[in-house]
Parts: structure tokens; sequence; C-alpha cells
């Protein structure tokens, strides 16, 4: 049996976190780049199109920040 490396565990958490943190600058940069405010949209406006959008935009930040930190 291979033994507990505490040091292993630290590093998970800093790339979890550091992904956590890119993933929120860069979707709070795309909203702001985009005319209407993204949140309020579907919540308010129940756009379900944007919504569907919005969630596949999420999957492929979160590939390309889960393919560059484990690089």
């Amino acid at each position: 049996m291979s033994s507990f490396h505490p040091l292993a565990l630290l590093n998970a958490l800093v790339y979890a976190i550091l992904g956590i943190v890119i993933f929120v600058v860069a979707f709070i940069a795309i909203d702001k780049a985009t005319p209407r405010d993204l949140w309020g949209e579907i919540v308010e406006g129940k756009n379900i199109a944007l919504a569907i959008i919005v969630g596949f935009m999420s999957l492929g930040i979160a590939i390309i920040i889960a393919a560059a930190v484990h690089c």
C-alpha cells in the first residue's frame, strides 16, 4: 500500500482553488463583454436558450482550465 502524502493533497487543493478562481474571472469577463446581463436575462427573463449557451460556455471554460492545470 502506498502512504499518504500531505504535499500531494496540498497540491490538489491549490490547483482546485486556482482553477475555480480562473473560471470565475473568465466567466465575469465574458459576462462584461456581452451587451446584456447574462444572469439577469436567464433568471428574470427565463431565457432557456441563453441558459443552455452559458452552460456549454461554462463547460468549455472548465475543460480548458482542467487541461491547462493538468499539464
